[in-house]
């Protein structure tokens, strides 16, 4: 069937310039939040700064201080960190306007997945910055300050100082998205729990290897960023098995008649779970006979009808890692079927 050629019908495709009218609207709208949070936060600016620039002032030596190099700095850099943090604050609506365009392209399985994982990702975001700012940055300072040579006195530019803090917020904020990168790498069926734990020693250097680059050149910085690092890793091992184990768990228990893996049919009867594309999947399937001595039963159908048993006891993501391997192992006609029960999942 061709697409409707009126755009208004429901479920007529949209033309692409209408879509690059909504895209240029959204960002619109994100333009002016952050323009609103920065006329807000603008006659807060060098108290703002002050805020940010406690860690440090408090453990200079009596007598130091800030200073401004350029002319233009005194003015520049507290409206510069009034600009990053109209970003920080509205980026919940910022994610919304993103999110409310690319939804309407998701199926429903994947917006619930994806909900839980955008909030969750702007709560790790900001959790990293305030790890930042709470117990790194008085250590880093701590240890700059303690090792400044005898007759140097440290007195840092205060454009210098907010470059340096705002990396390290951005270091910190990204490397507790951790969790959520794993998470999304095993729902997704790229790799397993397993996968992943096997390969721990690797992770381990590569976040020595990552705060290296990430933080200033200290051993300090490096080694705080390392290490959260290492653990949201294993606590994205952690949540990924139990969230694999949640929905390959089923809410009830499977039907005594059907928990072999080929349960044997009455002539002309129809299974529990048959529904109008899963009638297909009946057609496809052979006659079930004993199988020859050192043979064994057709794996592809196998994991057909093991599907279907996790749909039907509400397993949705269980059921489609089972269905993707299908559509990569099943000849033409077992792809079929796959793509059909996928189509339902998606439906249901």
């Amino acid at each position: 069937m061709l697409p409707s050629t009126h755009p208004d019908e429901p479920g007529a495709e949209q033309p692409f310039v209408s879509h690059l009218i909504e895209l240029r609207d959204r960002l619109l709208r994100m333009l002016v939040a952050v323009a609103v949070v920065v006329l807000a936060l603008f006659p807060f600016a060098n108290k703002l700064y002050l805020f940010v620039a406690t860690p440090l002032m408090a453990r200079l030596p009596e007598g130091n201080t800030m200073i401004a190099t350029q002319v233009a700095a005194p003015f520049l850099t507290p409206f510069k960190l009034a600009l990053v943090a109209a970003v920080f604050l509205a980026m919940p609506y910022l994610l919304y306007q993103l999110w409310a365009f690319v939804a309407p392209g998701l199926y429903r399985h994947e917006k619930r997945l994806a909900v839980p994982l955008l909030i969750s990702s702007i709560l790790l975001f900001y959790l990293g910055m305030l790890f930042a700012y709470f117990v790194v940055f008085p250590l880093i300072f701590s240890f700059l300050i303690g090792t400044t040579p005898e007759g140097v006195a440290m007195m840092t530019d205060i454009s210098a100082y907010l470059d340096f803090v705002l990396t390290l917020f951005f270091a910190f904020g990204l490397a507790f998205e951790i969790p959520i990168a794993t998470i999304l790498l095993i729902s997704l069926g790229l790799t397993t729990p397993d996968a992943l734990a096997s390969k721990r020693p690797y992770v381990i250097v590569g976040t020595f290897v990552v705060g290296m680059l990430l933080t200033p050149p200290d051993v300090i910085s490096q080694t705080l960023l390392a290490i959260p690092m290492w653990l949201l890793f294993e606590l994205g091992i952690l949540f990924s098995r139990l969230l694999l184990a949640n929905a390959t768990t089923p809410d009830t228990p499977p039907d005594p008649a059907s928990s072999g893996d080929l349960a044997p049919r009455a002539a002309g009867a129809a299974s529990a779970w048959t529904t109008p594309s899963e009638v297909e999947l009946d057609e496809f399937d052979p006659p079930v006979v004993a199988p020859a001595s050192g043979a064994g039963i057709n794996s592809v159908e196998e994991k057909l009808r093991r599907a279907n048993r996790l749909r039907e006891l509400g397993s949705y993501v269980a059921a489609r890692q089972v269905l993707y391997e299908v559509l990569e192992e099943g000849d033409e006609e077992e792809r079929r079927v796959a793509r059909d029960i996928l189509a339902q999942l998606d439906e249901d």
